[in-house]
């Protein structure tokens, strides 16, 4: 007995590195499992014949190499141990050699129903992990390298496994980055189909829970990028085991993880995982060492993140700022967009950093920190001046769509940057053959929509200023005309109508492409869309502009379109309608939200004599001829209405007052935030100057007074 008993200990203290730690697992909050080592010395022959003696069965059953350990005698609490790995290949480099004529272990089956274990003992003094039975591990690296495609590495894996099998999918990762989309494609279906592939899965699901933390990440990350979905069981096996190991996340792997969830798609052990997350950053925050560990994991902790989290990620952001780099800075308005926390300490120090070290920027990254600009409703003038100065100075290295990209992130925004725009308009001239249906719709919306004319401002290259501005004006809207003509065969119905209403918004009216927007079958097709609301307004913007705009158009027009629905009255701003009341001598003088075609609202309406000398009252209008009155238009207008930073109307607040002025009105702009800030009296003089006349003023001042 004793002999067999010594035989038994020398065998397991050769399998000693093959049989992982015993890990108690307790569950925590969140269903995250937290490991507690039950026993960590194998080595010390008398506790493991204690342990023999205190639990109830040990049983080693080794049938196909299948491992399966129960310590009975260490369950706590209704907790017990088990630890399960069925190894019928290579796991590692630390492995037995398994000979088909040798066998290493027998089971036989005794009449008291349990099982003994024989081991035949026929081996040499040496370890039987020599250097013979041991492959030479093999880096990610070495294998992206060596090898030129993913089947090659499946290959290499065939031959010889090693452990961490992470080094694989790691290495295949590498190599797909490397490849074009169509490359990728046929590989990633080779892999799957390789006879090897299942193999390295189920070689990657034993080893999880004993290889290296970082590389779990990393197979993780190469496995979701790979395209393996994310429902199967591998995937799943590996989230659940990182969400039972993530206590042992250092600042590697912090921002490896926060790649991960950044990359997979929402589901139940995602969530858990993001949960288990916060709470990990929220405990660690202040241990983070590295700034771009530290910017990765404030974009990955989500929009939805509690908002103390995202302050004390932002005070820690505060605390490294000193060593913030230059691609920091710029990195940063991405990730404060991410985790959609807007911090204007941190903006503002990150602009400043951006404009002092503008050259060389790529313009990707310009684009990014515009469209970041524009999610945290972050509006830095001299931000997008800078950018916008720097692009126009160095014009001639950009290439023709990179420039249309920045112009599409400025209209975004609502920042009109001249010098810009006159440029990109001189190069849409001299090169027409550079536009293509999808940059001639979106140049003609960042145009129309910013509402820009082109200034004259290099005399040395196109003459004297005066009658040049107009005259290349001009050129643009032919050449884009002309450019939309070719497209008209193969252009959609949605795109023709945001085509001709951006020439609409322009006051400029191509005859072509009009007539193939106002065909039967066209506008029976955008009347029936999903977006019919939206084209019904365009269509009657049209309609309005072919009777209103000075434009020649020979045939006559009826579209028979059906009525907008109109807007449900707002309150007349209460601050304009006291001034009023008080300038003009009581509300019987002026109307209040008038509607006009095609839903044209208006605030406040005067009429007053043709002189501009008196209001009359709306009982004193019907008895006077209509050629005697002078028609106001007060608008009260958002700051929205304008481009960013400037006085220049956009777009459709310059059609509408174009149109008012086809109407006979006389339109005045009332900037509400303006208005806002005046004093009563500071206001009714503001308006006094807008509406009369210079000549009509002292009598309207002497009115004033009286009332």
């Amino acid at each position: 007995m004793n002999n067999k008993a010594g035989s038994l200990l020398w065998n397991l203290k050769q399998f000693r590195t093959l049989v992982p730690t015993s890990r108690t697992m307790r569950l925590y909050p969140l269903g995250l499992c937290k490991p507690k080592i039950v026993c960590s010395d194998w080595n010390t022959l008398n506790d493991f014949h204690k342990r023999i003696q205190s639990s109830g069965i040990i049983r080693y059953l080794f049938k196909d190499a299948f491992i399966l350990k129960s310590d009975v005698g260490f369950q706590k609490k209704g907790i017990s141990t088990v630890t399960a790995l069925r190894i019928d290949r290579i796991l590692c480099a630390r492995r037995l050699s398994f000979d088909s004529k040798q066998s290493l272990v027998s089971v036989d089956e005794s009449n008291d129903g349990l099982k003994k274990v024989n081991f035949h003992h026929e081996v040499s003094n040496e370890d039987v992990l020599n250097n013979e039975t041991k492959p030479n591990r093999i880096s990610n690296s070495t294998l992206s390298k060596e090898c030129n495609s993913l089947s090659d590495v499946l290959d290499t894996f065939s031959k010889a496994p090693t452990f961490p099998s992470s080094n694989y999918f790691t290495a295949m990762w590498t190599i797909a980055k490397r490849l074009s989309d169509e490359q990728k494609r046929f590989e990633k279906q080779l892999m799957f189909n390789h006879p090897a592939f299942n193999q390295l899965c189920e070689h990657m699901m034993r080893e999880a829970k004993i290889m290296q933390y970082k590389y779990l990440l990393f197979s993780l990350h190469a496995i979701v990028k790979l395209g393996i979905p994310q429902n199967t069981l591998l995937v799943q096996t590996l989230l659940r085991v990182t969400q039972e190991r993530i206590n042992e996340c250092d600042d590697v792997c912090l921002s490896v993880l926060s790649t991960v969830l950044e990359a997979m798609e929402p589901c139940r052990n995602v969530h858990v995982l993001q949960a288990g997350f916060r709470m990990l950053v929220d405990q660690q925050v202040w241990k983070i060492e590295d700034v771009l560990t530290l910017q990765a994991v404030m974009k990955c902790i989500g929009k939805d993140a509690p908002n103390a989290l995202k302050r004390k990620l932002e005070m820690k952001a505060l605390k490294e700022l000193d060593r913030f780099s230059v691609v920091n800075s710029q990195h940063m308005f991405e990730v404060l967009a991410a985790m959609n926390h807007r911090s204007l300490i941190l903006l503002n120090e990150c602009s400043k950093m951006v404009l002092g070290n503008i050259h060389g920027c790529p313009l990707k990254i310009m684009i990014n920190i515009l469209q970041s600009c524009k999610d945290l409703r972050y509006y830095n003038l001299d931000l997008f001046k800078g950018l916008a100065d720097y692009v126009a100075t160095t014009f001639d290295i950009w290439k023709f769509k990179k420039v249309l990209f920045l112009l599409i992130s400025f209209e975004n925004l609502g920042f009109q940057p001249v010098d810009l725009m006159d440029l990109f308009m001189k190069r849409i001239i001299e090169e027409p053959e550079s536009l293509s249906m999808k940059s001639i719709i979106s140049i003609l919306h960042v145009y129309s929509t910013l509402n820009h004319v082109y200034k004259c401002q290099n005399k040395e290259f196109w003459g004297t200023c005066k009658g040049h501005a107009g005259l290349l004006h001009r050129q643009f809207l032919e050449v884009m005309a002309s450019a939309l003509t070719g497209y008209l065969h193969c252009i959609s119905s949605k795109n023709l109508l945001d085509a001709v209403y951006s020439f609409c918004l322009m006051n400029y009216f191509p005859l072509a492409p009009i007539n193939r927007l106002l065909q039967k079958n066209v506008i029976h097709e955008l009347l029936t869309s999903d977006d019919m609301g939206k084209n019904v307004h365009k269509l009657h913007i049209l309609d309005t502009c072919l009777k209103l705009d000075d434009i020649v158009y020979h045939k006559d027009i009826d579209l028979s379109l059906p009525q907008l629905p109109q807007e449900p009255p707002s309150l007349p701003n209460a601050k304009v309608t006291k001034v009023l009341s008080s300038l003009l001598g009581g509300e019987g003088h002026f109307s209040k939200n008038v509607y006009l075609p095609p839903n044209y609202h208006i605030d406040f309406e005067i009429r007053m004599d043709t002189n501009r000398n008196q209001a009359l009252s709306l009982s004193d209008v019907d008895a006077t001829s209509v050629t005697d009155i002078q028609r106001v238009a007060v608008l009260c207008v958002p700051k929205s209405a304008y481009c960013l930073g400037s006085s220049h109307p956009r777009g459709f607040l310059a059609m509408k007052m174009r149109h008012l002025n086809a109407m006979g009105f006389r339109v005045i702009l009332v900037n509400n935030w303006e208005m806002d800030k005046l004093e009563m009296e500071d206001a009714v003089t503001f308006l006094k100057t807008k509406i009369y006349s210079v000549e009509a003023l002292p009598a309207a001042a002497v009115n004033l007074q009286s009332t």
